[in-house]
Order: C-alpha cells, then structure tokens, then sequence
C-alpha cells in the first residue's frame, strides 16, 4: 500500500502507532443529488491519502477504461460503488462506509444515495455523523435534492455543513456561480436551522481544494476539503451532557464481583459520583470503573465500561444508570418524527417492536399529525406513511421507557420500530418529548379485582376468538358455542364482527388501517369482559397475525384461545349469501379479505376446525366446549377472601 512516510514510522514504529490509535475520529457523510460527484469525491480523498492498495489501483485503472465515465482516465468514483448496479447506471445505490486518515486525524466516510427513493438509506448513514459534505453541480445549483439531504441532514441533529460546490472546471471556475450558489443555499439553510456552513469551490475530478489549494481559484483564501475537516472542532453534546449509561449486561463473573456493563452516551462518571437507576429511581454511589486493561479514574461519552456500584439494587439489560441530578425523563407516550423505510406503509394500531438504547418493547404509533413534504417542507396530511416518507406521530408504548429528546442525546433519542414476525426495521424514530397525559393518568386501584369476579361466575375467564375467511362459518359456530355454554350456566358475551360495525367501530372502513384498529378496539373490549370474568367469544375475520398477536398478548397465558375456521377459500365463496365475493371480483368491493385484501392463515392455534363441510356447526362447537373443558376453563376458580 502506497501509504505516506514519516520520520516517527521509521524511526519507531510503536510510537507512531500510538499515536495513529490516539487521533480523533471525524464522522462524516457525502450527499447530494444524483451525479453531483459524491463518491468520485471519496475516490479521491482514499487516492490523495495514499490509502489505496497497489493492486486496487491497478484494477481502478482497468476498470475506468471498462465503464468509466472520464474517457479512460482513472474514475474515482469506482473505488466507493461497489455494486455492478452502481457501476452500470454510474450512480450510488447502497451506503459505502469508508475509512482513511491524514497526519492528524481519522474519518469515517459514509457515502450515501442522491435518489429519492433511497432516502431510507442517506438516514441510516447520517445517523452517526458529526459532519456533512452537501455537494453541489456548479452547473445546477441548489435543486430539490439538495434541500431534501439538507432538511435530513437539520433532522438528524448534524450541525456542521460542508457545501462543496464541485465540478467548477466546467463552468471556468467562476466565483460568480459560486457566490450565486452560495448565496442560494445559506437563505435556504436558514429556514431548516442550518447555520454552520462552510462553502468550498472544488473540483473533485481533477483535485482542485481537496489537499491543497488549487492556482484555478485564486480569489478563494477559504480552507481546503482536508484542511477542514482536519481542524473543524466538533462540539460534543454527548460529552458536555448529563451522564448516561443504558445498561447492556449485567456482569456476574463470580459471586464475589456484580458490575453493570454498557457504551456511555453522555457525559462523565467517577467513582463516588451518586448516579440513579431509571426507571426505577433507585440511588447509589459508583463504587468502582471497571475495563480490562484496570480501573479508571474517570470514564466518558463513547467509553465501554463496567461500573460497580456501592449498594446491592436490582438493575436490568435495558435500564439506564444516570446521573442523580439530572436524570432522564420516564414515559410510555411520546411525539416523534418517523422516517418509514418498510416497502409496506405503516399501519396506525398496529403492533411494532420497538428499541431504543439497549431497551426492546411493544409500540403502537397513531395517525400521523401530518407528513412533511421534505422538497417544498410543507406539512401536508396524511392517514400513514409509505417508503421514505416522514411524519410526526404520537406513539404508546406498553411500559414506561427512560429517554431524553432527540435534540439533547441522540442516543435516548433515538430509536428504530422492527416488524414482530418478520424481524425486519421498518422504521428510524426521533423522540421530540413526552406527552403530559402520560404523567397524568394512573392505573386506579381496586379491591374487587379479576379472580373475585370470576369466582362468583363460577369460571375462569377467557377469549376464544374465532377468525377465518368470510363466510368460513365463525359466527353460526360463536353462536352454537354461545348456547352450549349458556345451557352449562355460563356467563358469556359474544362480539360479533358484523354488529360490532354498527356501533362501536361504525367509523371504520376496510383498509388496512382501518382492520387494524377494528382490531386493536376490539382487542382491548375483550381484556375489559376477560376482568369482568366472563368468557368473551369473538368472531372476526381478523386477517392479520400480527394483530391476533397483539390480542393474545393483552391477556395473560392461557387466557386466549385461538380457533381457526378453515373452509379454503372456494367453499367460503361458494357460501357467498350476501354477493360479497361476487362484487369483490368485479372490482365493486374494494379490500376484500381473500380476493385484494390477504388473509394470514393462524400458525399454531389452540383448535383448527374443519369447516369445509366435513363436520357440522354443531359437531364444530362440541370441539370447542371439549376444549375449554380440557383447558379447565369452565372449572370454579380458588375461593378469593377478603379483609372487611
């Protein structure tokens, strides 16, 4: 590797090391729009750093002459798009990280997507940037990418700019069109709060203000690329903040030593520093700084350790031991800005894992207040969000999360939604700040609680939930079931989709939003009946597994019993009394289940009925009553006393 000299490598190659492992680290990423010379300018910082592989340059050489794009001269962007779409279409498609470093200093460089449709993927490399490098064409000026990268670059709390007016060989380099461009991009800045910016006229082709400053631009006395970002001082909030740890493992090597290991988000931390665990609120003293090469004196922001505590508490993998004086904020309700990444739009109600810091819990995000259109900035409304879009939202979480604003730490702010079943990330949050009611409203305590209510109804209360295609049979079977149980001198209510609809859910439509909250309201009415002690049957279609799922989890184990009616779609249809399917395959009947709208069938329920013809209703319902009996939900639960 051609790799520049110095006296200190020659002479002593320990110490140079050592003083390579000691420089700071510039995080930075290159954005703008498409063809504006993003990863040619990379090519170019990995070339004059010398930090590129004797062997990666002679295939860099072969390469432009393949398909690159400068007549046979070396393309610089080949050595950043690393995929064949990328080299075939000349653009960048992926975020490529890449590392070099000068005399003084290391970087990270995340080159990321100029097209709109990859939005998703210029957020996931401006995350953990300190800087941004916004290039603009000499020839184009400030276009609607550059004020989409540029409002990203404001959300996601990156304050310092670079604006590379690139490619200026080929308008002459004239210090018009760069003042005019300038002059654009500072009045528009100004608007979405982006105030340190620093203008650099370059040519990344040929090398102009890169490492050294060019004879082309001599009425610039600015600094050069390198120059810059070599001495910029990026102002640390993370370590000027109020200490932070969110725990990651509770350290238990023997019985004699119990340390609480994780990454410092924010400030400083010594031994005899009083710090708070949150959620809890419990206090004690930091006792010792544990790492493997010893104790510390002193651990910061950015720091891996294991800090020992003075006093036996309980702490967990997700809690965050903080600074006593000022600790975070407590809360399971929050306004939030949501960056959408999934292929499939975001549905309101539904059910996502959400994970922030080292925490994961259950969220549920509402309507969206609005969306932004991030070209013009307007807010415009909205009822979800599709691919790459942005909104600010309400969510709710299923218990209260330690946090602090985005704006303050990115780390307790920050936050990413993943789809339950699929594992995938659907969406990046950022946390604006807590909703009030959420320290306003409290569970109320009572005496006559669950276990009493179902000891004098003499059963154990549960949902049996029915769910199937329309027209499978749920509700004829619901119904038989219902009678059985009222004979036996059971207390039941049946929740039947189509009547539902007339009251509480009337409301509500077919999309999939819509089901989705039919779901989650109906969900939430069946654990109010399941306290009331009662068996609660529903009958639903229910389409989506993720929102039985949440259902199931309202409620506690074996309390929710699963039944799918399976008729297969022909029978289903061929039952079609009320001409649904009919009109849903003449496209009268929008999002119908089983035709435009899918139907995810149950993995593992508690009873599988064959509805298809083989058994009778009757025979159908006898399966279910012998399944509650053997679940032992009709016996009489344990006497509950009481203190008068």
């Amino acid at each position: 590797m051609a790799h520049a000299q110095n006296d200190l490598l020659a002479d002593d190659i320990e110490a140079y090391l050592d003083q390579h492992e000691h420089k700071s680290m510039l995080r930075f990423i290159t954005c703008g729009s498409v063809d504006d010379g993003k990863s040619t300018l990379i090519g170019r910082l990995l070339y004059d750093s010398k930090l590129v592989f004797e062997d990666h340059l002679a295939a860099l050489e072969s390469d432009s002459k393949k398909v690159g794009t400068q007549g046979g001269e070396l393309d610089f962007a080949l050595l950043v798009d690393g995929l064949a779409a990328e080299r075939e279409q000349g653009i960048t498609i992926d975020v490529a990280y890449r590392f070099f470093s000068t005399e003084r200093r290391k970087f990270i460089v995340a080159d990321t997507p100029g097209h709109e449709q990859y939005t998703r993927n210029m957020v996931t490399g401006a995350s953990t940037a300190d800087l941004a490098v916004i290039l603009i064409d000499g020839r184009k000026g400030v276009l609607t990418q550059t004020r989409r990268h540029s409002y990203l670059v404001s959300l996601l709390g990156i304050r310092h700019v670079v604006l590379a007016i690139n490619k200026l060989d080929l308008v002459d380099y004239s210090q018009e069109v760069f003042d005019s461009i300038e002059a654009d991009y500072r009045a528009f800045a100004a608007e979405i709060g982006l105030t340190d910016i620093t203008a650099i006229p370059m040519s990344a082709l040929n090398g102009d203000n890169i490492t050294e400053p060019s004879d082309a631009t001599p009425w610039y006395d600015g600094p050069t690329l390198i120059g810059h970002l070599e001495s910029i001082e990026i102002d640390d909030e993370a370590h000027a903040g109020a200490f932070r740890m969110p725990v990651q493992w509770v350290n238990r090597p023997n019985l004699d030593f119990r340390g609480f290991s994780g990454e410092i988000v924010g400030g400083s931390v010594q031994p005899g520093d009083t710090v708070r665990v949150v959620p809890s609120g419990r206090e004690s003293t930091v006792e010792r700084i544990v790492t493997q090469d010893g104790d510390l004196a002193e651990a910061m922001a950015g720091q891996s350790v294991t800090i020992t505590l003075t006093d036996e508490i309980d702490i967990s993998r997700g809690d965050v031991i903080a600074a006593a004086s000022s600790p975070p904020g407590v809360a399971d309700q929050f306004e939030c800005h949501i960056v959408w990444m999934a292929e499939e739009h975001m549905l309101p109600g539904r059910p996502y894992l959400m994970k922030i810091g080292t925490r994961t819990v259950t969220a549920t995000v509402a309507q969206p207040k609005y969306k932004v259109n991030v070209n013009t900035l307007e807010q415009v409304a909205a009822k979800t969000l599709e691919l790459n879009e942005i909104g600010v939202c309400n969510i709710n979480l299923d218990r209260a999360v330690p946090f602090d604003p985005y704006a303050e730490n990115r780390d307790m702010g920050g936050f990413v939604l993943i789809d339950r079943f699929t594992n995938a990330t659907v969406a990046a949050g950022l946390i604006h700040f807590a909703l009030r009611r959420s320290d306003n409203v409290h569970w109320q305590a009572v005496e006559v609680d669950k276990v009493a209510r179902a000891h004098l109804n003499g059963q154990q209360p549960a949902v049996v939930w029915f769910t199937g295609l329309s027209g499978a049979g749920k509700s004829t079977i619901a119904d038989a079931v219902e009678q059985k149980l009222h004979a036996l001198g059971r207390h039941t209510y049946l929740l039947d989709g189509d009547n539902v609809r007339h009251g509480l859910n009337k409301d509500l439509g077919f999309t999939d939003a819509d089901r989705v909250e039919n779901i989650r309201r109906v969900a939430e009415v069946s654990k109010l009946m399941v306290d009331a002690g009662l068996i609660v049957l529903v009958s639903f279609i229910s389409p989506f597994r993720s929102e039985r799922r949440m259902a199931r989890d309202l409620l506690e184990r074996g309390e929710f019993i699963e039944v799918f009616v399976d008729s297969g779609l022909d029978v289903a249809e061929s039952r079609d009394r009320k001409g649904l399917y009919a009109k849903a395959r003449a496209g009268e009947l929008k999002n119908f289940t089983g035709i435009d709208s899918p139907y995810e069938e149950p993995e593992s329920p508690e009873i599988h009925l064959d509805a298809s013809g083989a058994i009778s209703p009757e025979e159908a319902a006898d399966q279910v009553i012998e399944h509650l009996r053997q679940a032992g939900i009709l016996t009489p639960p344990t006497p509950h006393t009481y203190d008068i």
